[in-house]
């Protein structure tokens, strides 16, 4: 089943879309990859998406489907976490999901281990305060982190047998 009509609700749009693609680009550009279209509709998609999207998300989008094939946006999203421009979350690569990466903009995740959804954490992230801290105490300067909590959501630890009505919200 296809989920990339979950991907937004109301009011999700983000500020500055266009501007915010246009940085995703250059940076794109400054770590050496090529301007294509597919890596401009991989960004754009990813910008526009309220929470991380999967490979077969953003494969079955009828925008990105019409300009490369599924190995080409795999290989595109390898790039682009290398040259941490996307962000990926998830309990394996089967099962990945991938997030814009924008500076000084940071997200934590909960991850059901029965069906995969994803939801971000809303609360104030609780190891900032620890990066602080650890960074006085090491010297280290620049740090960040990726915070990601797995369990089982309530609709998989009710044991219903029923399918989840709609793994990603």
């Amino acid at each position: 089943m296809s989920r990339h009509h979950h991907h937004h609700h109301e009011g999700c749009q983000r500020r500055d879309a266009a501007q915010l693609l246009e940085q995703c680009l250059q940076r794109a550009k400054a770590a050496g990859l090529r301007r294509t279209a597919a890596l401009h509709e991989v960004l754009a998609l990813l910008l526009e998406a309220c929470q991380p999207l999967t490979l077969a998300d953003l494969s079955a989008d009828p925008r990105l489907a019409a300009l490369a094939d599924r190995s080409t946006v795999y290989r595109l999203l390898v790039k682009l976490e290398q040259h941490a421009l996307v962000r990926r979350v998830g309990l394996h690569d089967r099962a990945a999901y991938y997030h814009i990466h924008l500076p000084g903009e940071h997200h934590d995740y909960l991850i059901c281990e029965g069906c995969g959804r994803i939801e971000r954490l809303e609360q104030s992230c609780p190891v900032e305060a620890l990066e602080q801290t650890l960074s006085a105490q090491s010297g280290f300067t620049n740090l960040k982190h990726d915070l990601t909590f797995y369990g089982l959501c309530p609709h998989c630890s009710s044991g219903s047998s029923q399918p989840c009505c709609d793994l990603v919200h």
